[in-house]
């Protein structure tokens, strides 16, 4: 017993360091991946990171933080490193073989919210769809549609195409066609024209209404009318100089032809 008891005693005494420099390392190690973490998470605050995504990174810092000061812990009472990383390593293989397409649409969320090409409320063409940004998430991007519907685009699909932002510029030239019959008059249809956009409230003065002959077309001279607005006022100003050249033009007498053909009988 004394044998055993003297044997214990010496086991102690040989892991006690081990066991003190493992606590500290353990204590220290993960206050140093706090402060990390919180260094970093002010400074994305700083770089006005999106707030959706600073918990995610942060969380991926500190974890892996922690993680490599187990794995030194392990390494102190003699513990081969060596294979547990190697595990960890064939995970993350396998779950990212799994997951290539998600963690695809999540670096693509990385990248727009970092880069910013679009915020919410813009104005936007995505994927071929074009609608105003409701929701950047870290994987999807929520549009809401003009005839108010809910699309939904995975953001590896967003930023492997062209990404057109439509209200990007603060200003936007909303260009239009208007077409008048050949018996017309031109400078009376350009006129009319030009009252109908002086008279639209959301048209930019400041700027000039370029309204010019674009085409002689098959059965109409066609204009090309192209006035200035506020990106948030481009459907206000299309709608409003379509429905009111209409009325203009009805009351002035300018005609607007739709196709059709002449017969002639000999």
């Amino acid at each position: 017993m004394e044998f055993n008891l003297q044997d214990l005693m010496d086991k102690v005494v040989d892991y006690a360091p081990k066991v003190v420099g493992a606590i500290l390392m353990l204590v220290i190690g993960f206050w140093i991946a706090g402060r990390v973490t919180q260094m970093l998470k002010k400074a994305m605050r700083r770089r006005n990171l999106d707030e959706s995504i600073r918990p995610f990174l942060a969380s991926l810092v500190s974890t892996g933080l922690k993680v490599l000061v187990l794995l030194s812990v392990a390494q102190m009472f003699g513990f081969e490193t060596t294979s547990f990383v190697a595990i960890l390593g064939g995970l993350g293989f396998a779950i990212g073989i799994a997951l290539q397409g998600s963690l695809g649409h999540f670096a693509g969320g990385v990248m727009i919210l970092t880069f910013k090409p679009y915020r919410v409320q813009d104005l936007v063409d995505l994927g071929g769809k074009t609608g105003v940004v409701e929701e950047i998430g870290v994987f999807n991007t929520m549009l809401r549609t003009l005839d108010n519907k809910r699309v939904i685009i995975p953001n590896g699909v967003v930023t492997s195409d062209v990404i057109t932002n439509i209200s990007g510029q603060g200003e936007i030239r909303v260009d239009m066609t208007f077409g008048i019959g050949y018996g017309d008059d031109i400078d009376k249809a350009r006129s009319v024209i030009q009252k109908v956009a002086d008279s639209c409230p959301q048209v930019l003065k400041e700027k000039p209404v370029d309204i010019f002959v674009s085409e002689l077309a098959d059965s109409s001279v066609n204009f090309a009318v192209r006035p200035w607005a506020k990106s948030e006022h481009y459907w206000d100003v299309y709608f409003y100089m379509h429905e009111n050249i209409k009325k203009s033009f009805d009351k002035e007498g300018v005609s607007i032809p739709f196709p059709q053909m002449d017969v002639h009988r000999k």
